[in-house]
């Protein structure tokens, strides 16, 4: 199996990304195992290599032909003008030149170029100065991969949480939580686990929207009315489906640790048990996309910019988990391609000694 080729953004070049990606590409150890090609400017991946003391970092540059040769990095030059970097701030530019990056990796990756997608961190405040239209990477991905639905899911050794909405208000929760909705992330849910983690029969836990799981419908009506009538419906179709659970007592008493994957209704309702458990080594994985992208599950981290100081752990597992992901990916379609091809030559075995008799 050929090494995977994973585009990795560079992101607000105000923030710690173009630190993370050097510190976490020279090693040796995590480059050797795929191609990775760096969308961003040569330029500013020199200046921050000048800030850590990397001067044998050097990217060949990558002209979007699809010429690779595994043992390399990449580099491709997503501007030609001279960025100005502004260490630890929130700019425009910092947020157009973010988008940009993003733009050509998924240009490359819709014409066959990549396998998969890491993005580093992107500053909202940024983006929304530089015009750009999106409340974060998952929506962005969603509309330009065309991806009528997807899910955000965040995971690390094992624990994977996944959330019914993203990046709203906490007042537009309620009309935001549709059967439509819950049903259609929890179907992509189920098929990502098989895909993407090789799991083949993934039992998920989803949790209820009020406390205590709406107390039988005395604490709200949604858990009862909404929520446990999708569970119903859905183990009827075959999936293994169980809650709705109260959040705090699910993660509390480490139920968790008995499913696969669990469904959270609302971001913090999900990012704030996963984040205490797991954070540094968090990963965000966008389910539901034809490629893969993930990230870290941290921030630009503005305060340490610079400084040379940044934990790399969480951008490394999030190339790892890239690649695990996309080699699963591939073995599943190898398996799909070989299972057909057997069922084809039995047919035709079958064919053939019927005519004979």
């Amino acid at each position: 199996m050929s090494k995977p080729r994973i585009g990795i953004t560079i992101g607000d070049i105000n923030g710690i990304g173009p630190e993370l990606i050097i510190r976490t590409l020279k090693d040796k150890k995590i480059s050797s195992r795929f191609i990775p090609i760096i969308y961003g400017s040569s330029k500013v991946i020199s200046y921050y290599r000048n800030i850590i003391g990397a001067q044998d970092f050097h990217p060949a540059y990558y002209d979007s032909k699809g010429h690779v040769k595994e043992g390399n990095i990449y580099i491709k030059n997503c501007w030609d003008d001279k960025a100005n970097i502004t260490v630890g701030e929130a700019t425009e530019e910092g947020g157009r030149l973010a988008a940009l990056a993003m733009k050509h990796a998924v240009e490359d990756a819709q014409n066959g170029l990549l396998d998969g997608i890491v993005t580093a961190p992107i500053n909202k405040e940024a983006m929304k100065k530089s015009g750009f239209e999106f409340p974060g990477h998952t929506e962005y991905f969603a509309e330009r991969f065309n991806a009528k639905e997807t899910v955000m899911m965040m995971v690390s050794m094992g624990l994977r949480v996944a959330l019914v909405t993203n990046h709203i208000p906490v007042s537009q929760i309620i009309e935001k939580l549709t059967r439509e909705k819950i049903i259609s992330k929890l179907v992509i849910l189920d098929q990502s686990l098989r895909k993407d983690f090789g799991i083949e029969k993934p039992k998920i836990a989803v949790l209820g929207l009020n406390p205590h799981a709406g107390d039988n419908g005395t604490i709200g009506t949604e858990d009862v009315e909404l929520i446990k009538p999708i569970i119903v419906d859905a183990k009827n179709n075959g999936m293994h489906v169980s809650g709705p659970y109260p959040p705090d007592g699910f993660f509390g008493s480490s139920q968790f640790k008995k499913f696969d994957a669990v469904l959270a209704m609302y971001h913090d309702q999900g990012l704030i048990p996963f984040k205490a458990l797991t954070f540094g080594n968090g990963v965000n994985f966008t389910a539901g996309l034809p490629i893969v992208r993930t990230s870290p599950d941290h921030g630009t981290a503005y305060d340490i910019a610079g400084q040379n100081t940044v934990e790399i752990s969480s951008f490394r597992a999030a190339i790892f988990e890239a690649i695990d992901i996309v080699n699963m990916r591939k073995e599943l379609k190898e398996m799909t391609r070989e299972k057909k091809e057997r069922k084809e030559r039995t047919e035709k075995k079958e064919k053939s000694q019927s005519k004979s008799n």
